[in-house]
């Protein structure tokens, strides 16, 4: 869960990679992004360079929102971290557009007594089930369609996010 006020602001300082296997870690005071890097062992990532406040309580698995967009951190140093991109959110939003000199903003999750609350609220209990009803592979993720044996209930399905 994010506030949406940003805590930084950054530039891309080289075109992005789409060269496979080849991330570039910068080592610039600024915020930055570093890469893209699309694996096909690992599949898409970003690599962001940034001040060492952004990451001082960050662990692996955190939420961490770029330019509004909610990912999670998948490694990190003290000044650097990376985040996995999947195709879906390379198509509906502006990562995959990035280029030199593009602005970046970049916010952690809430925190609530002293832990971030990455991801979302979720009640926690089940209304009805469903059946799976087809599954494709889109690049390096998989998309899962479920059929819910009440359809009544769709109405309440957020369709992202």
């Amino acid at each position: 869960m994010f506030t949406g006020i940003v805590e930084c602001i950054g530039s891309t300082p080289l075109p992005l990679s789409s060269t496979p296997t080849a991330i570039v870690k910068l080592t610039t005071p600024s915020t930055a992004i570093s890469a893209l890097d699309p694996s096909p062992e690992t599949g898409t990532t970003l690599t962001i360079s940034t001040p060492t406040f952004l990451l001082s309580d960050a662990h692996l698995g955190d939420s961490i929102a770029i330019n509004g967009t909610c990912l999670t951190i998948t490694a990190f140093t003290p000044s650097t971290f990376t985040v996995g991109v999947s195709p879906e959110t390379l198509r509906r939003t502006n990562l995959g557009r990035l280029s030199a000199s593009s602005p970046v903003n970049l916010e952690r999750a809430v925190a609530a007594s002293g832990m971030r609350m990455g991801g979302h609220f979720v009640q926690g209990h089940v209304d009805t089930v469903a059946t799976i009803a087809d599954v494709r592979d889109d690049g390096e993720a998989r998309v899962i369609r479920l059929k819910p044996r009440e359809k009544g209930v769709l109405r309440y399905v957020v369709e992202k996010g």
